[in-house]
């Protein structure tokens, strides 16, 4: 049996759907996806390579209530470790900082994982640099 690999697309639910997109665009190096501009319930973003997941934003009426049970990991420090890694990472959450996400925690490297930090976008959704 042959199996069929399938493109994914990971969708926020949100309150301002372009004003998010924008962010992460910014984040990852995207464009604003044909189509969404001017649309005003909902947004998506796209890797201008094509290699990399769309990102859909809906607007939808209720606010985050709880901890996000899936989340995106932002692959700043890929193939580094121990204080080089750590330095890359704290650099990418200073940068991201200063487009409205949020740090909530730096987890330094231990015996067993490499650090990471963990951050909330500009509209609390958690997600990981990695």
């Amino acid at each position: 049996m042959t199996t069929t690999v399938r493109q994914i697309q990971v969708t926020f639910d949100c309150a301002a759907p372009a004003r998010v997109a924008r962010f992460w665009c910014d984040v990852l190096g995207y464009e604003i996806a044909p189509g969404a501009e001017g649309e005003t319930a909902w947004s998506a973003c796209v890797d201008p390579t094509g290699a990399g997941p769309r990102f859909y934003f809906q607007r939808v009426p209720e606010g985050k209530v709880a901890k996000n049970r899936v989340h995106v990991d932002v692959r700043a420090g890929t193939g580094l470790v121990g204080a080089e890694r750590l330095a890359v990472l704290k650099a990418e959450r200073d940068r991201l900082i200063a487009l409205g996400s949020v740090c909530v925690e730096v987890l330094e490297a231990d015996e067993e994982n490499e650090s990471c930090i963990v951050m909330q976008d500009i509209e609390g959704n958690e997600f990981c640099l990695d």
